[in-house]
């Protein structure tokens, strides 16, 4: 292999990449749109099953909207880790033709095959949809109030090393090298739309969360560019912090409550999100916001369990990412107040009563029991 070449043809990608950026449109007005569609990807092991429990939830909530035209699902079934390994690519041609004629997604947890998987090696569904979408930002809420927790995470979802995760080179037997990539407007369009969330939802405070004292070139772009936005809103505290030691602190009772809207980039996002879920009940019940300026998807952020799947116990998994996605999707295509009295719906069945609880297995609740206890608190 030619290294330099190949290393020519990434800078090439990303520069081309760097300029459809600065040439974007401004974000979709969904109340201007004459029907609104909202594409269903049941994804891959206990996806379908989750999935199904919260389009039933957000049908019921849209029940009006449905009836008048206004709002429309669209079931696009091809995005299986089959359908995907066959067709040798993350998302075959004619599911992202179907996934783009909708104009936002709700979506199951997707397989991404590891090395010695029966599977083809096919990139990331997600980290593809996220790229052919132009998703870039990964939005995750964790609120527990009883705990002083009300977080909102804002994780840049293009870039980072997820973004060429497929496009490492092996050097030789002894040397593999990955690339992270971090830009001027990727990061600037992330930073903007944080501040902007603070700032039309009175949080008076963002961090900036990176590792700019080692990972000085790209982490140091990020951090730089993140405060030159934040010169901007004057009015909004602005702190950073390394990612070793914001884990820490997010467990910190002192401190914790101090945290409201923090921004990452795309790695650190996935695992401090991940931990932040846990306070509120585990990834399972946490949801998250793919945006972009065209399409938006929203998702759980667990994987797909496909051993759930092997031992019949499908029925039985938490539906609560999905549906707590779904209250994000309400909110994001403007029926806000239904999508709080999802919220509120949720935050009283898996906090405060619990009268059901899921276990996975039959000891506990089924999804759509669940489903159902949900409904019966809006």
């Amino acid at each position: 292999m030619d290294y330099n070449k190949a290393f020519e043809a990434i800078v090439e990608q990303q520069l081309a990449r760097v300029e459809r950026m600065k040439s974007d449109t401004d974000f979709i007005r969904y109340q201007d749109l004459d029907q609104i569609i909202i594409g269903v990807i049941g994804g891959d092991g206990i996806g379908p099953a989750i999935t199904a429990q919260a389009r039933r939830v957000l049908e019921q909530l849209l029940a009006d909207e449905i009836k008048a035209g206004k709002v429309v699902f669209k079931t696009i079934d091809g995005c299986t880790i089959e359908n995907r390994a066959a067709a040798g690519k993350a998302i075959p041609d004619d599911v992202l033709a179907e996934i783009k004629t909708c104009n936002v997604l709700l979506k199951g947890p997707t397989t991404t095959p590891r090395k010695g998987d029966k599977w083809a090696n096919v990139e990331s569904a997600n980290v593809a949809m996220r790229k052919e979408l132009d998703l870039f930002a990964n939005v995750r809420p964790v609120k527990v109030p009883e705990l002083g927790i009300d977080w909102t995470f804002f994780r840049e979802n293009t870039e980072c090393l997820y973004a060429m995760g497929s496009q490492g080179l092996n050097i030789s037997d002894d040397l593999a090298i990955d690339f992270r990539v971090i830009t001027t407007p990727g990061t600037e369009r992330i930073a903007r739309l944080a501040f902007e969330y603070a700032k039309n939802n009175n949080k008076k405070r963002v961090t900036i969360v990176t590792k700019a004292n080692v990972v000085k070139t790209t982490d140091g772009k990020f951090l730089d560019v993140c405060k030159q936005v934040a010169g901007d809103y004057p009015d909004i505290e602005v702190d950073d912090w390394y990612i070793d030691i914001m884990t820490a602190k997010l467990i910190d009772e002192k401190r914790r409550g101090q945290f409201e809207v923090l921004i990452l980039p795309n790695l650190y996002g996935d695992i401090l999100t991940d931990e932040a879920a846990e306070f509120q009940g585990g990834v399972g019940t946490a949801g998250s916001a793919n945006l972009g300026k065209q399409y938006s998807m929203f998702e759980a952020i667990h994987g797909s369990a496909p051993r759930m799947v092997e031992e019949g116990r499908d029925i039985y998994a938490d539906p609560c990412s999905v549906i707590r996605a779904g209250a994000m999707l309400l909110s994001h295509i403007g029926y806000q107040e239904k999508a709080d009295r999802l919220f509120t719906a949720l935050e009283e069945c898996t906090i405060k009563e619990r009268k059901l609880v899921i276990t996975g297995r039959p000891d506990g609740a089924t999804g759509a029991e669940f489903a159902d206890y949900i409904l019966s608190k809006i």
